[in-house]
């Protein structure tokens, strides 16, 4: 068992974070915990790996659990509490996790330990997009409208019923896998099928209606970071995305400025706070999704864990609120805390290959890279074959990754370009599958 070296005080709560995921994306999140919390990692179950490499320095230890099966945790749970109340005087205060596939199994942990939570049926709301809009439909909250569909025929009439363009996705799934718009009735057929399709191991729940057509928002899209806790619903960061790859809706990058006007806005707080109340989620951090349209901002979906994408750390960057930190504040029933300390201005950017194919290899020259550049990184190994939306999605196409910091957004995108003129992108051997155009 290895404590970090932050010189953290050893009576820090203890924490269980359920998975893990890659350093690259996930490492801010141990580093914001732990000189505040004591972690345990519980690891396993399909497609996840038991091992502890690059979260050791952060962790206090781990158990090698199916990460997927509710009672198997909260078994290890109770065990590994006993252990630590004998050891250290005291157990287990909260339970989090930032893996999309494991968090109604973390909030059913989480009741079955009396933690704080709002509950593995309010988080499975969230993850279910269906049941998200029968829930929002009921409380009148703006949002897309929406018909769940089961059959390629059923997606026609929808879409025929809704009026083009139209939204086609997965049910369930994260990362804007499977979305696309469509603008004609004869490619209805073929976006569902290709939604319909994607099956992933993780993915529990199976529903006959594994489909949503929904009404398409025209509009800039934004994301809001929200710590629900007391019966607040209180607004921690607002990013605003940039989407590329149409007709997927692949995010090429994030916005987050700590002056934001949003961040203040009382409108889109209340209908954030009523979207959340709609859906029952009372505890915890969400990444909401919303899109302003002529008609005001309409929600996309809720959800019910940490955002991805960098954004936390943006948040952190640009604001200094570490909304990682606040996420197991909440988990532990604290108070989080949420005075901010700076007012500046962070961006992410995604970088992608021309073309589908082979990279032989992804270059940073650093000595290129302007002094606002945060953090440069290369995101694929050597000879990885690669794939543009909507035929590959984040994990399948993003060859790098820059962060730039800097007192305006425009100060930010600047530098964000030079840095792509220090990314080379050597080609490999293999011819690519297919043209596509950025």
């Amino acid at each position: 068992m290895a404590d970090p070296a932050l010189a953290a005080p050893e009576d820090r709560p203890f924490v269980i974070v359920v998975s893990s995921l890659g350093a690259l994306f996930r490492e801010p999140f141990h580093q914001a915990l732990a000189p505040h919390y004591r972690v345990w990692l519980f690891l396993g179950g399909a497609g996840r790996d038991p091992r502890v490499t690059w979260q050791e320095p952060y962790i206090l230890g781990s158990t090698r659990v199916d990460t997927l099966d509710a009672e198997a945790m909260l078994g290890a749970a109770r065990e590994l509490d006993e252990r630590l109340r004998a050891e250290y005087g005291r157990g287990i205060e909260g339970v989090l996790s930032y893996d999309e596939s494991r968090i109604i199994d973390t909030a059913a942990l989480a009741e079955g330990l009396g933690l704080p939570t709002s509950g593995a049926e309010a988080v499975a709301r969230c993850r279910d997009k269906h049941a998200t809009r029968q829930a929002l439909d009921a409380a009148g909250v703006p949002q897309a409208r929406s018909i769940a569909v089961g059959s390629a025929e059923d997606a026609v009439r929808a879409a025929a019923g809704l009026g083009f363009p139209v939204v086609v996705k997965p049910r369930n799934l994260a990362a804007s896998f499977g979305v696309v718009r469509v603008d004609r009735a004869e490619d209805v057929a073929a976006a569902f099928h290709a939604a319909a399709g994607i099956e992933l191991a993780e993915e529990k729940a199976k529903y006959q209606e594994s489909v949503l057509v929904e009404e398409y928002l025209d509009g800039p899209e934004i994301s809001v970071e929200t710590a629900c806790f007391d019966g607040r619903a209180a607004v921690l960061a607002v990013a605003r995305k940039q989407l590329g790859f149409a007709p997927a809706f692949e995010e090429v990058g994030h916005v987050v400025d700590a002056a934001d006007p949003l961040r203040t806005d009382a409108d889109l707080a209340a209908l954030v706070a009523a979207a959340h109340r709609a859906v029952g989620f009372h505890t915890g951090v969400t990444h909401t999704e919303l899109r302003r349209t002529a008609a005001g901002y309409k929600v996309i979906e809720i959800n019910a864990r940490l955002a991805g994408g960098h954004i936390p750390l943006l948040a952190l960057l640009a604001g200094g609120i570490d909304v990682n930190r606040i996420a197991a504040d909440v988990a532990c029933g604290r108070d989080p805390g949420l005075t901010d300390s700076a007012r500046r201005v962070a961006a992410i950017r995604f970088y992608y290959p021309e073309h589908d194919g082979v990279l032989a290899r992804v270059d940073i020259d650093r000595d290129a890279l302007p002094a606002a550049i945060e953090q440069a990184q290369v995101l694929v190994d050597p000879m990885t074959e690669v794939k543009l939306p909507p035929r590959g999605v984040a994990w399948l196409s993003r060859v790098a990754h820059a962060i730039a910091v800097a007192d305006t957004a425009d100060e930010c995108v600047s530098a964000l370009d030079a840095a792509q003129k220090a990314i080379t992108m050597e080609p490999g051997t293999g011819e690519p599958d297919i043209e596509a155009a950025r």
